[in-house]
Parts: C-alpha cells; structure tokens; sequence
C-alpha cells in the first residue's frame, strides 16, 4: 500500500555476533568479559575499578549534539570506551575525535584545575572492514610530531582501530587474531574449539545469553524502540518536507501580490497556517 512503512525483519537473537551492538553492550556488562577483552586489545593487566556501563550518554550541553558510547569502562588510570561498527560511514576517524573531546571534557571535575588528574583515555572501534587499506588488524594512534615522529606529545590519549579482516597475524598476538574472527563469526565455533581461554568464557556468556528468555524479551522490546524511533525520525522527516514545500509556495504568491486569504483558499489550508509560515519566513 502508497504511504505504508514496512519494518526492517528482526535479526533473531541467536543469530546475533559480537559484532552486533546489543549482543557486546550484554556481554560486556560483565565485568570480567570486558577486562578479558581489554586485556587482550592492548596486552596488558586490566582490572577495572566499576561496573561497566553501556550505551552511556555523553553530551557537553543539551544544546549540543548527543552521543552514545557503546561500552564504557574505567580502571585506576585509564578510561576506556569500546565501539563496534558494522558499516563503513565513511567518518569514523572524525568521529572518534568528536567522542575524543566529549569524554575529555568529562575527566575532570568542574573547578579542578590541575590537568595532570586527567586519566589516559583509550577509544577503541571494532569493524569487519579495514578503514585505512593496509591490511592491518590493528592501528594504533598517539599524537607525534610532525617533524620527529619520535617525538611523542603523551598527552594520554589512545585511539585504536581494530580490522577483523586483517592479514598481518605476525604482527598482533594469536589471541587477538582469535578474538577479531571470534567477534565477526561467534556462531560459527571452530573444530577444535578457541585456543584462548578468556574466549571460551566469553563464548560460554554468550550461550547462557542467547537462552535466557528475559534477555530474549529485552532484546525484542530494544528493537521494537529502534524501529519506532527510526519510523519517527521518518516522519519527522516528511513533516519537515510538506512544511518547506508549503513555505516556498507561499512565497512565490506573496511574491504575485497574493493575501493570507486568497493563499489559503488556493493551497487549501486555514489563514492561520498561512500567516505562521509567513512570520517564519520574515
């Protein structure tokens, strides 16, 4: 039927990966499946000082635009902020600088002027797609100089860029390897099962995950919302159309000489819609 919104067909929950955002924001809310999956990105110790949060809200000001951190974490001396990415926009390296800022601004407490509390902050984005065309499973930046590249400015902040299409496992550890095709095909369990230990008890949190019928219920009413506010934002969107279009022809007749009330019987709508979009118009 003209006009009618067809809903996008729900992903049944079994059939979620890791790379699939509601599957790693329920994953990772366990402790420990965060700090394993830390420990193994950047090869060291993590232990985190809170419980993790997912889909955290940071915005500077309700005026400014808001955003959404897939995970977030926190241990000591670092915070940490995961994403996973399944499509190519074309800005995540703009994007990342964005989430860069907002969680910068969050380190220190207001009227605390001493920078050096700022912890270390590491973004790190997870894709099944190479954003910068070398092959590498990992790209990993600092801020150095131009002129000596040795020189680094160690202001703290880590931005990593995970690619499960790698083809350099010489030079990332096997478990990272493991872990980069173990988020892309979590359902298709390997032969001889997952080398590392830390993703056999991911894996394991993932089955209890897919057979829970809570989760099930929660995971459904999530895409419900999502689809509501996609069809919304739709429709928003029409709205916006109709209201510019209508505008633009009440224009050209003010233009001719027209009166509110010969626009309004020629484009069927009441004197009073016509003289609100006129005063928007001035």
């Amino acid at each position: 039927m003209k006009g009618e919104v067809h809903m996008e067909a729900m992903k049944s929950l079994k059939d979620l990966t890791l790379l699939d955002r509601f599957l790693f924001a329920e994953v990772m809310e366990d402790r420990k499946s965060l700090e394993a999956v830390l420990e193994i990105i950047l090869g060291r110790e993590v232990l985190l000082d809170c419980l993790p949060q997912t889909e955290k809200e940071r915005r500077q000001s309700p005026l400014y635009r808001n955003i959404r951190l897939d995970v977030w974490g926190e241990d000591e001396g670092s915070v940490f902020d995961l994403e996973v990415q399944k499509k190519n926009t074309r800005n995540l390296s703009k994007r990342s600088r964005f989430y860069q800022g907002l969680i910068d601004g969050k380190l220190l407490k207001p009227g605390e002027i001493d920078f050096d509390g700022m912890r270390d902050s590491y973004i790190i984005v997870i894709a099944p797609f190479d954003l910068f065309g070398e092959g590498r499973y990992q790209y990993t930046f600092r801020m150095r100089c131009d002129e000596n590249p040795k020189t680094a400015l160690e202001d703290g902040a880590v931005r990593i860029f995970l690619n499960t299409h790698g083809s350099n496992p010489e030079e990332v550890s096997p478990e990272l390897v493991e872990l980069l095709k173990f988020m892309e095909h979590t359902n298709d369990k390997p032969k001889g099962g997952y080398q590392s230990g830390r993703i056999r008890d991911l894996d394991r949190r993932i089955g209890k995950i897919k057979s829970s019928e809570e989760i099930g219920v929660k995971y459904m009413q999530a895409w419900e919302e999502r689809e509501l506010e996609k069809r919304e934002a739709r429709q928003e969107g029409v709205e916006i159309g109709k209201k510019e279009i209508l505008r633009n022809q009440i224009s050209k007749k003010l233009q001719k000489g027209k009166t509110v009330k010969e626009i309004a019987e020629e484009l069927e709508e009441t004197p009073e819609v016509v003289e609100r979009l006129i005063n928007e118009l001035k």
